[in-house]
């Protein structure tokens, strides 16, 4: 039996012109869109001059375990199933992964829409290097638990992406300053292709100051990564061997120092042994 279609549609992140000619012909042509919220779908197809064909339902963080597998029958009965978000791709930092899991398990194809994405946006505006990044979405609200994301990141050398609510901004900013220092470049992207887009740069410790004065919008922060600093070889050694008398094997510390220094793992070894 032929299955269905699940179709991941990239939205809008702001300016409705955005969109792509392909998401029209999806919303329109689907037997069932799946969006996290009605009521801004309802604005888009006004703006896309669109009547779906098929059913409209909701698919959000609230019901998504229990819809998910009323929508897998489905696409496994043959339907195309489109899934949208309030802006950008599903799945990522939305609803969607747990749908997508389900269907490639069932042996669905799964597909998906291009369009704007604010964390590719924002690299691309934060004037930070862009060859290598990670995103690493929400932070925690909890202070601990969010220091203790920041402090596992710190010395990521990627340019790191993150998403944030504007009222938690100047506190994440703090515990970022805290965690990487204050020198450390960034970029908060605010109100991206909207009307009072925004894009301020500077270090932590400015956008602290910056921020603690309030501040509107969907925001998307870009954080340098942390520069590479190569140690002494008797520092590293002095680290190997701390890390060798809590239980490690010298082996796998040579050559866990190496990768991350850029210093000889022969050279980590011996030093080390030598200094037993």
């Amino acid at each position: 039996m032929t299955t269905g279609t699940l179709v991941l549609a990239a939205t809008p992140i702001g300016d409705p012109r955005d969109a792509a000619p392909r998401l029209a012909h999806e919303l329109a042509t689907a037997d069932v869109v799946a969006a996290e919220d009605t009521r801004r779908l309802r604005r888009l197809l006004g703006e896309l001059a669109v009547t779906p064909a098929g059913s409209v339902v909701s698919y959000h963080e609230h019901n998504e375990a229990a819809r998910t597998p009323d929508l897998v029958a489905r696409l496994v009965a043959g339907e195309r199933v489109v899934v949208v978000t309030d802006a950008g791709m599903p799945s990522v930092s939305d609803p969607g992964y747990r749908l997508v899991a389900a269907a490639v398990e069932a042996g669905v194809r799964v597909t998906c829409v291009p369009g704007p994405s604010a964390v590719l946006m924002a690299l691309a505006v934060s004037g930070l290097p862009v060859d290598r990044f990670c995103f690493d979405g929400f932070l925690p609200r909890k202070s601990g638990e969010r220091a203790k994301v920041l402090a596992e990141v710190a010395d990521e050398r990627r340019t790191i992406v993150f998403f944030e609510a504007p009222h938690r901004l100047a506190e994440t900013l703090s515990a970022m300053r805290d965690a990487f220092g204050p020198g450390r470049r960034a970029a908060v992207c605010r109100e991206l292709t909207k009307t009072y887009e925004e894009v301020r740069r500077g270090t932590l410790d400015e956008l602290v100051t910056w921020a603690e004065d309030g501040v509107r919008g969907e925001i998307t922060i870009v954080v340098a990564g942390a520069e590479r600093v190569v140690p002494s070889l008797e520092e590293a050694v002095a680290g190997i061997r701390a890390r060798v008398d809590a239980g490690e094997r010298l082996k796998d510390v040579a050559a866990d120092v190496a990768s991350r220094t850029g210093l000889s793992k022969k050279a980590l070894y011996d030093a080390s042994l030598a200094a037993r």
